[in-house]
């Protein structure tokens, strides 16, 4: 693996704080903005609850809720708040800096932990990447979410949006 990679992952979170700070500067919001944005937004968060609801991190391949759907739900969720938070901003420059963090960072990420997976289990991984296992029937658990500490995001988006209505507020008064 290459370790530019590996380090992009290892830093996709400090850089975000980063990408929120400049997109904040550059957002232009109004209300209708961050409605709609903030819809979607949530949307995105509640993706990403559904997938931390069923993870066993470092345990095994996850294959139940939205893992039956996608390898990489959490980072779905990510980009479709990332999204929301870009129609709230009302900037197609904010859309543009999620674009890129997200195409560098995500994909850093889904490359460093693809082949983690695929050393940690094999032809196990390799058989639900090719959608040849079974799905499971695990269900949702709160306690899952918390422990994979999903609240930190949900935190965040809340950030953003009080963020972002300050700006709207102090862009329209």
């Amino acid at each position: 693996m290459d370790e530019m990679v590996v380090r992009l992952a290892r830093l996709r979170v400090p850089l975000g704080f980063g990408a929120a700070a400049v997109a904040i500067v550059l957002a232009r919001p109004n209300p209708t903005s961050l409605l709609w944005g903030m819809v979607v937004a949530a949307g995105g968060e509640s993706v990403r609850v559904w997938a931390a609801g069923h993870l066993e991190k470092g345990r095994e391949v996850t294959r139940s809720g939205p893992y039956r759907f996608s390898r990489h739900p959490l980072y779905v969720g990510s980009t479709v708040m990332a999204g929301g938070i870009a129609i709230a901003s009302a900037s197609p420059w904010v859309a543009l800096v999620a674009a890129i963090y997200l195409g560098a960072t995500l994909t850093a990420a889904i490359r460093t932990e693809e082949a983690v997976l695929r050393s940690q289990f094999g032809e196990e991984y390799d058989n639900y990447c090719r959608g040849l296992a079974a799905n499971t029937d695990r269900p949702f658990s709160w306690a899952r979410v918390w422990r994979n500490r999903e609240w930190r995001a949900l935190v965040g988006l809340g950030v953003a949006a009080v963020l972002l209505a300050a700006k709207a507020a102090w862009l329209m008064w």
